[in-house]
């Protein structure tokens, strides 16, 4: 993305169609080397599902969140369609680690109510244009059902844990250093950066965080979360 918006030759194709090409071969090659198996490219094909239809309102003329500025073919309304692998990138990414990192959770939730939690997330994105923001209620929310659960991934040969809410933090924190050099490189922009590009506010992070959570739930559908046995917590060393 980078490298195209500084040095981009092709005449014929406009960059983000190129972008949606190129996004679209990775995956096959993903696939075809067996970086990722048909069950996660399950899940990328419902984070794309789920991420179009929050694109096409976030950037409908009446409500314009932010914007794609450069002209595509391949896109739906306002949206070209490369912009769901952005968000399905995160999901491929929870579904990789998953597996690499053999996950597994202590104290994790009842899957209804994450999914309930979730649900009410999804929705928030859409309704506080029109009603009141729960977003802080939401996060909240996610404190005290998630504030006890610790994730185990295995480093080599043993299993080391932290608390879940800490990687989603870590991660939405990266997202977030992402978001700046994709606006930057004109992948999209928000309103504030039409005359020139200044850095994300960092108040985002609480989208991101939300966001994470609402992927990492999806996921969880595919890869059930298994739980880490007490023995196995007694005999293995922990950090």
């Amino acid at each position: 993305m980078i490298i195209t918006r500084f040095w981009y030759p092709i005449d014929f194709l406009d960059r983000y169609d190129f972008l949606f090409l190129a996004a679209v071969a990775f995956q096959v090659l993903l696939l075809s080397f067996r970086l990722e198996s048909p069950r996660e490219a399950v899940v990328i094909l419902i984070f794309h599902i789920v991420a179009t239809v929050m694109e096409l309102f976030k950037t409908s003329d009446g409500i314009r969140s932010w914007q794609y500025p450069e002209p595509f073919l391949i896109g739906i309304g306002n949206v070209p369609l490369f912009a769901g692998f952005m968000y399905s990138a995160v999901g491929s990414y929870i579904a990789r680690v998953w597996r690499i990192f053999d996950f597994r959770y202590s104290h994790y939730p009842p899957m209804w109510s994450t999914v309930v939690l979730v649900t009410l997330i999804y929705i928030n994105f859409f309704s506080h244009h029109y009603v009141y923001d729960i977003r802080w209620l939401l996060i909240f929310a996610s404190m005290l059902m998630f504030g006890r659960v610790s994730i185990y991934f295995k480093m080599d040969t043993v299993h080391r844990h932290m608390p879940l809410i800490i990687g989603w933090l870590l991660v939405a924190l990266f997202i977030w250093f992402a978001e700046n050099l994709a606006t930057y490189s004109h992948i999209w922009i928000y309103p504030t950066q039409e005359k020139q590009w200044q850095m994300v506010p960092l108040s985002k992070l609480t989208a991101w965080y939300l966001l994470m959570m609402l992927s990492f739930v999806l996921v969880s559908l595919v890869n059930r979360p298994t739980l880490f046995k007490d023995d196995q917590e007694r005999d293995l060393n922990l950090s």
